[in-house]
């Protein structure tokens, strides 16, 4: 179960990185970021708010959010409730790109997934994925 639920994850993830980077965009990381931030709306997140919604180590988000604030995609404003801390926000460039990613990203994981179950499969795996996260 284990090895398949491996090898499931990562031939999806290749397929829609492949399908990114032919599309000449960014990678699926930094959709992740720029969705996360859209959904926080005008408010942002926190770098550790941002890092645990991604479930990425400290500073591994600390160099995506750099790469993508230096990409004009993100930007950073200082906490007013703490001086020393952040808010991650997101730009209308940020915005825009998130929309393109996912012009690339949604049929992708159509094609790798959606197109190869029915609805009563994808019903039932999104069952027994979530018995799996509980």
């Amino acid at each position: 179960t284990w090895t398949r639920l491996v090898r499931a994850h990562t031939s999806t993830l290749s397929s829609i990185e492949s399908a990114l980077k032919t599309a000449k965009l960014p990678p699926l990381s930094w959709y992740d970021v720029l969705l996360e931030l859209e959904l926080a709306g005008k408010k942002g997140l926190r770098p550790f708010e941002l890092q645990e919604k991604l479930l990425l180590p400290q500073y591994a988000a600390s160099r995506l959010l750099e790469r993508m604030e230096k990409a004009g995609f993100i930007r950073r404003e200082t906490c007013k409730e703490d001086g020393r801390g952040q808010h991650i926000l997101l730009t209308p460039d940020g915005k825009n790109m998130r929309r393109q990613i996912w012009t690339v990203y949604g049929p992708a994981l159509n094609q790798t997934i959606g197109n190869r179950l029915s609805l009563s499969e994808k019903r039932t795996l999104v069952h027994l994925l979530e018995k799996l996260i509980e």
